[in-house]
């Protein structure tokens, strides 16, 4: 089942707040609600293990106001 599930780590700017590392693990739960999502706040990371796309996670967060780059996936 995990098989899907894929390591990405990205590059988000932007957060600058616990309200902001809320709001991007909102936004990648509605893409996949089971992603597990680790946000570095300090370095401006977030690690998502994820069925969902790279490119699909970046698109979201940068709708949400953040600028997001894949660095893996």
């Amino acid at each position: 089942m995990d098989e899907d599930r894929k390591d990405l780590l990205m590059q988000v700017e932007g957060m600058t707040c616990q309200g902001c590392v809320e709001a991007v693990k909102k936004t990648i739960a509605r893409l996949d609600p089971q992603a597990n999502v680790q946000v570095d706040l300090d370095h401006g990371r977030v690690a998502v293990t994820t069925r969902a796309q790279s490119l699909d996670v970046a698109q979201a967060l940068t709708k949400a106001g953040y600028t997001a780059t894949a660095m893996t996936g």
